[in-house]
């Protein structure tokens, strides 16, 4: 599988996680001038940001292990933004999330990271 289909299957997977445990899906590949965010949930009056990390291997690192800093700092500032467009009246409660998979047998392992950031 190329690392294109790889990464889609995975953000796939995390949706259906996702869905399955209760949060309601706002916003799937969100693209701002700030970059672009996998998923974007509502968990109870929560925001929650999501970036799913898929792997097939751990040669360079496993999914959760490959937000750096400046990831970290995109994805906030990816936040920001969605939240100024939407135009909320007072800044809500956010959440980031990490959802590593790592997909080296048939079934994948997944980490799901609450509060990653």
């Amino acid at each position: 599988m190329d690392k294109q289909s790889l990464g889609k299957s995975g953000e796939e997977f995390a949706a259906r996680l996702v869905t399955e445990s209760g949060l309601c899906i706002i916003c799937q590949n969100y693209r701002c001038p700030k970059g672009e965010m996998d998923i974007i949930a509502r968990d109870g009056q929560t925001l929650v940001f999501i970036e799913v990390r898929t792997r097939q291997s751990s040669y360079r690192g496993w999914g959760e292990e490959s937000i750096t800093r400046q990831k970290a700092h995109r994805l906030q500032a990816i936040a920001s933004y969605y939240v100024l467009q939407q135009g909320y009246i007072s800044w809500p409660n956010l959440r980031f999330d990490v959802v590593a998979i790592r997909w080296s047998g048939k079934e994948p392992e997944v980490r799901w990271i609450q509060a990653a950031l």
